[in-house]
């Protein structure tokens, strides 16, 4: 099997990458796999910027094929916040419950119809030889006013998805493998990634 390295230490990301992409023919690994390699700094201004950045600092430290992604909540009322800081919107620490509560605050006095938000996913391929490169996926839904749901993580479980009429972390992880920004990303990714079996 062609190994796929995701450059991610997030055990929730690292499994749904797993099981889109072991159906390809890829094995993965994580950086949990490589504990050697320091935390990279995302010091980008978009998603693109800050996934490839990781793709590349981590494919020139190991010579092989790595897929970044930089991914977060757009929310409409706040401007787009907190987009490429999602992860640590309510601080260094990185706690998706205490993220989640700061949306929650932020929002309380937006009515309904301006909730609106989505989950944005940039994935950057990076390999030695080759151009990076990088593609993107949106799932659309709006923001709960209380956690719904056991599935997930991050702002799953306030995250509503207009597709389904269900928040995030209410879906099967099947299901949400088919119709997450990530799944989306993923699909435009299969054919470029077919395209590097046996390099």
């Amino acid at each position: 099997m062609q190994e796929v390295i995701i450059a991610t230490k997030n055990k929730g990301k690292a499994k749904e990458f797993q099981n889109m992409l072991l159906p390809l023919g890829f094995q993965v690994k994580t950086l949990l796999d490589f504990p050697a390699i320091d935390e990279i700094e995302e010091t980008g201004a978009t998603f693109e910027e800050n996934a490839i950045i990781k793709a590349e600092a981590v494919a020139k430290e190991l010579g092989k094929i790595v897929i970044a992604d930089d991914s977060g909540l757009i929310v409409d009322a706040l401007e787009g916040r907190p987009g490429i800081f999602s992860a640590r919107y309510a601080g260094l620490d990185k706690s998706d419950e205490a993220n989640i509560d700061k949306v929650l605050t932020e929002l309380e006095q937006v009515p309904e119809n301006n909730r609106t938000a989505r989950f944005y996913c940039a994935l950057a391929v990076a390999m030695p030889g080759k151009p990076s490169f990088t593609v993107y996926g949106t799932c659309e839904g709006s923001i709960l006013r209380e956690r719904k749901g056991a599935h997930g993580f991050g702002y799953d479980p306030i995250f509503f998805v207009t597709e389904k009429q269900k928040a995030m972390a209410e879906i099967e992880p099947n299901i949400k493998n088919q119709i997450s920004h990530r799944a989306k990303a993923l699909e435009k990714l299969e054919e470029q990634l077919k395209s590097f079996k046996g390099v």
